[in-house]
């Protein structure tokens, strides 16, 4: 299985026989080398889209007309961007996508998409549980800690974390870390939702200080971790 950081909160997973794209923002992503977009998109099977706000969706069109990948998201994300065959799906619902079996669960945000005549309704904010290959992603979406992560770790126990953990319109890295240790036992913890705009942080360390014993990762952007 390889996850690559593709900045912000974009990632390219790896797993089993599917390249899914997880909230794909690299157009205008300031965290991104737009030299990288090449790389970044080839052999998509799937594009995740975990809310409506722009930091997450605004390539997702164009991504997959140029990849022929599918939209997989919540309905109202799915009838807005992915035409006939996207898969419309929601919360505690599973889909597997060649052999990755992904489970939508809830996350604490908020979900619009922009227009020309203002935000529109995109459905509900949401994360997802990825399994394959003998682990379990939790893919955190944006969100602030919530008791449903108790049960959500507890059913899935996921191994490895992609959390959201830049503040500000998130959970912040001392936020993730308590989430982390009080609903999870990762063995792996992979922060993102930071360092692409002053207002969020600058660096994960308040993140590893909080997780001793835990492998968190983070990598550059387009750096392969292999697991």
């Amino acid at each position: 299985m390889n996850i690559i950081w593709l900045g912000h909160a974009s990632f390219r997973i790896e797993i089993e026989n599917a390249v899914l794209l997880i909230d794909p923002w690299l157009d205008g992503n300031p965290s991104f080398p737009a030299d990288n977009r090449a790389d970044a998109i080839a052999g998509a099977t799937h594009v995740l889209l975990t809310h409506g706000h722009g930091d997450h969706t605004a390539n997702a069109a164009a991504i997959l007309k140029e990849t022929g990948a599918v939209l997989v998201g919540i309905p109202e994300i799915c009838a807005l961007l992915g035409g006939e065959d996207a898969i419309g799906f929601n919360k505690g619902g599973t889909v597997d996508l060649n052999g990755a079996k992904v489970t939508m669960v809830n996350a604490v945000h908020s979900s619009s998409i922009e227009t020309e005549d203002g935000p529109r309704y995109a459905g509900h904010e949401a994360g997802f549980m990825i399994a394959g290959e003998g682990h379990t992603i939790y893919v955190s979406g944006d969100t602030d800690i919530m008791a449903d992560m108790d049960w959500m770790g507890d059913l899935h126990k996921p191994d490895i974390g992609i959390l959201c953990a830049g503040g500000h319109y998130t959970m912040d890295m001392a936020r993730a870390a308590y989430a982390a240790k009080r609903y999870f036992n990762f063995s792996t913890v992979i922060p993102c939702h930071y360092k692409t705009f002053p207002a969020l942080a600058q660096d994960a360390q308040v993140l590893i200080d909080g997780l001793p014993g835990v492998d968190v990762k983070t990598p550059e952007v387009m750096e392969i971790v292999s697991i």
